[in-house]
């Protein structure tokens, strides 16, 4: 199955005024230009844009209200132009306009890349690979742990973030997002960020996190689950403690109680979450002991990344049905938050 499709309905843009920009910008580009979308994610509108048999990506922010800070399509293409060169999986970019009057918005032209997504379960062309699922899993721990162990002065992005105070900007700024978000209260947000204010973990080392290191934001191709051969959606990267990229992948995860699952993000028989975190810890060197807060606050994270989504559904600035039900996936995971601390 493609892994494009027709555009969404109310996420067009102006294809005659894009085609004038990139034919101007990149002027190799021949052939008749014709677009389609890729479905798969909930926030940035990303789609193929093809040229002949020359085919591009473009990347924008979603419509309507964003919050402070989210879909950076500068910082993308900042992050990306500085680790395409040495990390592998990332693709190459080629293109930033930060001229709104082209499609209303920032957006980046990046390289095309071709291979398989796990979304929700185990796709067909795996089926009868022996050890599939352990061997997709550890290369998704090896990709995130590559990833954390990048040399950041020599991919010149040293002035990505400032890493000092990381974690205490990030109970900041995701609170105030979710004060943005939020359409009623919730007890049991207030009282998980109250929680998470107390003991703050010491950071081992700086790192490039990502900020939504997931396996539907990684590639691979369809005869080899030993690596990870695509890492997407950079526009959240930034330089901090690495174990917050570990945590928020861990909440994407299959819990031992069912119960628990806020939403069903992956189904199958997948290894477990303490294997993973014995896997990250072999590739990465670090002490994962105190994972349970990094935990608590992947769910805080979580929770506000979907209110927004459901605030934005609410509005009417996306017709996408999936986020109709995101308001009570928020509750869930505050939920869950507060059992990790307990």
């Amino acid at each position: 199955m493609p892994d494009h499709n027709p555009i969404r309905p109310g996420e067009e843009l102006d294809w005659p005024r894009l085609e004038t920009y990139l034919r101007e910008e990149l002027p190799k580009l021949e052939g008749e230009m014709t677009v389609s979308q890729f479905h798969g994610g909930h926030a940035n509108l990303t789609y193929l844009i093809k040229f002949g048999e020359e085919e591009l990506v473009l990347r924008r922010p979603p419509f309507g209200k964003i919050a402070p800070g989210a879909h950076d399509m500068r910082r993308e293409y900042r992050v990306l132009h500085g680790l395409s060169p040495s990390f592998a999986p990332a693709p190459a970019p080629h293109l930033l306009c930060t001229d709104d009057t082209i499609i209303g918005s920032d957006f980046i032209v990046m390289q095309r890349r071709e291979g398989i997504v796990i979304r929700n379960k185990m796709p067909d062309c795996f089926a009868d690979i022996p050890d599939a699922a352990t061997r997709l899993s550890a290369a998704l721990m090896k990709v995130c742990a590559d990833l954390h162990l990048v040399d950041v002065d020599a991919a010149g992005l040293q002035e990505l973030g400032k890493p000092a105070g990381f974690a205490e900007r990030q109970l900041r700024g995701w609170t105030k997002r979710w004060n943005l978000a939020k359409l009623e209260e919730n007890a049991d947000m207030d009282a998980l960020m109250d929680a998470l204010n107390v003991d703050v973990p010491v950071p081992q080392r700086v790192s490039i996190v990502h900020g939504d290191l997931k396996f539907d934001n990684c590639q691979f191709q369809p005869d080899n689950p030993d690596l990870v051969t695509s890492v997407f959606d950079w526009d959240m990267a930034t330089l901090g403690d690495p174990l917050f990229d570990l945590a928020g992948l861990l909440t994407y995860w299959p819990e031992k109680n069912p119960a628990d699952v806020p939403f069903p993000f992956l189904i199958g028989d997948w290894p477990d979450k303490a294997w993973l975190k014995e896997q990250y810890a072999t590739y990465s060197g670090l002490d994962l002991s105190r994972m349970d807060w990094y935990e608590a606050f992947a769910c805080y994270k979580s929770a506000v990344i979907v209110q927004q989504l459901y605030a934005r559904y609410v509005a009417g600035a996306t017709k996408d049905k999936r986020m109709a039900k995101f308001g009570e996936v928020a509750k869930a995971f505050a939920r869950l938050g507060l059992k990790k601390l307990r």
